[in-house]
């Protein structure tokens, strides 16, 4: 059966803003130094799943960036671009119905595009697991990391008892984000994983499960059939948006189902959200501060710091998120990080979208 790869890249990042812009979102940032995190998630499962059969939706309006930052044997023609953000629900569905139309069934591997893995060789093995088991179960599959800490940041998996394997499990709930004695709660749990927001299932359960549970949306694509790889498909796309759901797969989907399985999985993740998650890519100094940029420091500790071009200097700051580039500076508490998105949110409300 064919794989597919879909990775979804149509956020803004607004939680690494000021460096994350609308027209320079985090998934086309080089935050490792090795690549921009887009072309990180394609080399990442190129090995497994081809280039030519890996596809990416994204905002019409980051289309060219996009198109100068990818790869150059990524195909442009596997862009799909959608008119309006409307969450992760529909453009998986707009993406399984391109591609049944234009190659058929297969197994659809659905990845955000601005995830950080260190062991990738893990990962392959897992993510060969995870596309036997869609293919053979025909069952949504989703993997679930093995938590290192209780996290308030991340919603979480709880797994059955019913082992598939020593990995694979049948999948209990979704949970929210939990406060912190109940992230404390399932951390100490063997049943609780932290959601990545991957899923692997065959292209036709895909479009079969939103007939069956978000029938509306499926309804308005349908209106599509056979022309998602026409002349006239931005035009009908552009007539069909504003009238989606805005819901994510989570919600409108995983947490609706009977039966569906989860793999444990350990293969070093970090979604690098926000900005006190940049220690998944680069390693403390001795005061454990997360340093890239010119930076000078006295009784400085537990610190992010982030500058492209002005020194920055630092005294008697602990716990706190600095960074500067040419138009904005950013100044908050580590553990007010995830809050940043409430900037982006005040800024368009002044109207100040220069600095979006």
């Amino acid at each position: 059966m064919n794989k597919y790869t879909l990775i979804m890249a149509g956020g803004g990042g607004t939680r690494f803003w000021p460096l994350s812009r609308q027209n320079m979102p985090k998934q086309l940032l080089n935050l490792s130094g090795n690549d921009a995190m887009i072309n990180e998630t394609i080399l990442r499962c190129k090995d497994i799943i081809p280039t030519e059969q890996q596809f990416i939706v994204t905002n019409i309006n980051q289309v060219k960036i996009m198109e100068d930052i990818l790869i150059e044997d990524f195909l442009r023609e596997n862009i799909l671009k959608e008119p309006l953000a409307k969450n992760t629900a529909p453009c998986i569905l707009y993406a399984a119905m391109h591609i049944f139309e234009k190659h058929g069934d297969g197994v659809l591997c659905v990845f955000p595009s601005d995830h950080y893995i260190t062991d990738v060789e893990k990962f392959h093995s897992i993510l060969n697991k995870a596309i036997h088991l869609a293919e053979t179960e025909n069952l949504p599959v989703t993997l679930g990391i093995k938590p290192t800490f209780p996290s308030t940041a991340y919603g979480y998996i709880k797994r059955k008892n019913d082992a598939i394997d020593e990995q694979a499990y049948k999948l209990d709930r979704f949970v929210e984000k939990p406060h912190f004695e109940k992230a404390k709660e399932y951390f100490s749990s063997n049943e609780y994983y932290w959601n990545a927001g991957i899923f692997i299932w065959k292209v036709s359960l895909v479009i079969e499960l939103f007939k069956r549970f978000l029938p509306r949306i499926y309804n308005q694509f349908k209106q599509m059939e056979s022309k998602f790889t026409s002349p006239d498909a931005d035009s009908l796309l552009a007539k069909i948006y504003p009238n989606l759901e805005n819901i994510s797969v989570d919600y409108g989907i995983m947490e609706r189902l009977d039966e569906a399985l989860v793999i444990t999985s350990d293969f070093g993740w970090n979604d690098v959200g926000s900005w006190d998650a940049l220690g998944a890519v680069f390693p403390a100094d001795d005061n454990a501060n997360i340093v890239k940029a010119d930076f000078l420091c006295v009784d400085t500790k537990d610190c992010i710091i982030y500058g492209e071009k002005k020194l920055i200097a630092a005294v008697g700051i602990h716990d706190t998120v600095i960074v500067d580039t040419d138009d904005a500076l950013l100044i908050c508490s580590k553990q007010k990080a995830q809050d940043v998105k409430y900037i982006v949110d005040e800024l368009k409300r002044r109207g100040k979208t220069e600095l979006l």
